[in-house]
């Protein structure tokens, strides 16, 4: 009897988890976003990437001099994609409000999933999701105005290589055992990026206040979350998380609103909604072993959403 409320109260923390941990993904790009008056969206991308590479590199400790090529070169470019991935999404951030720049990029990996499984339902979940992003544009940027095209198309390709990155975990996960594999990409998305930052922001880099708050993102968008993901995972099914993941869109759209001051459109809102349907239904109806939508996959031994924007 008294088996079922201990279990019970376990689930609800592991739900507040995941949704903790994806709210803080979000709080996490809104401290980037107040970044990039000074250092700009690339400036921004590389101290996020690098900090959280310097992080990551003394929790794990990996013993890369030990690895074979193959391991070497997965892990490479393991973090080309993680540096490409960051760089556009944050970038997107500069013309569309957040919640919009998500839910963009939402298409990336539901689109893999759909391909990956070769379902005609799942099609069904990428047309709905579609149809989504596309009301979305017309729902205007909650000022008046139309949506800038520069944003959204950035936003879609951060989505792609979302899908990249969720291909790509899979295989580093297998090849590199522990996070070894995340660290290393960390460490190589972040060299990859800091010249770019470099260069369009210089020693603005180094201010304490944008290091502060260049810290605050790398935490709040990878330590936290993953930390939260990883006690999560072992107390919710599989499928139970990656429907809680696909909240996210919604998620960033409250975030948008309550830090940043960026109201949408009830259509918008709509739309948001839609996408947040179908990211669920796609990751509700997955066989085990499929890339879920919103990132998350169905073996919870590879990376999971909170490693995966901001990683």
């Amino acid at each position: 009897m008294s088996a079922a409320p201990s279990r019970s109260t376990s689930s609800t923390a592991a739900v507040a988890m995941v949704l903790g941990a994806a709210t803080s993904v979000q709080v996490g790009a809104t401290a980037a976003s107040a970044l990039f008056p000074a250092v700009g969206a690339t400036g921004a991308a590389a101290l996020r990437l690098l900090l959280a590479a310097v992080v990551m590199a003394l929790a794990v400790r990996p013993r890369a001099w030990r690895w074979d090529r193959r391991q070497l070169g997965l892990s490479a470019a393991f973090g080309a994609v993680l540096a490409a991935m960051n760089t556009s999404f944050y970038a997107a951030l500069t013309h569309v409000p957040l919640g919009v720049a998500v839910t963009c990029e939402f298409l990336g990996p539901l689109t893999l999933s759909a391909v990956l499984t070769r379902r005609r339902r799942d099609l069904v979940w990428v047309a709905l999701a579609l149809a989504g992003v596309v009301a979305l544009g017309l729902g205007g940027d909650g000022e008046g105005g139309d949506l800038e095209p520069v944003g959204v198309l950035l936003a879609l390709l951060a989505g792609a290589f979302w899908a990249g990155y969720v291909l790509l975990s899979s295989r580093v996960g297998a090849a590199v055992p522990g996070q070894g594999g995340l660290a290393v990409a960390s460490v190589v998305a972040g060299a990859l990026v800091l010249p770019l930052g470099a260069a369009t922001a210089g020693t603005d880099l180094l201010h304490p206040h944008v290091l502060l708050l260049g810290l605050a993102a790398a935490l709040m968008s990878s330590v936290l979350p993953y930390s939260l993901e990883l006690v999560a995972l072992r107390r919710l099914p599989e499928r139970t998380f990656g429907v809680l993941l696909s909240l996210e869109p919604a998620i960033a759209a409250l975030v948008g609103w309550l830090l940043l001051s960026q109201g949408l459109p009830a259509t918008s809102v709509l739309a948001i909604a839609v996408v947040v349907v179908a990211s669920a239904g796609a990751t509700a109806t997955a066989r085990r072993g499929e890339p879920a939508a919103g990132g998350a996959l169905a073996d919870p031994g590879v990376a999971t959403h909170g490693q995966r924007r901001d990683g």
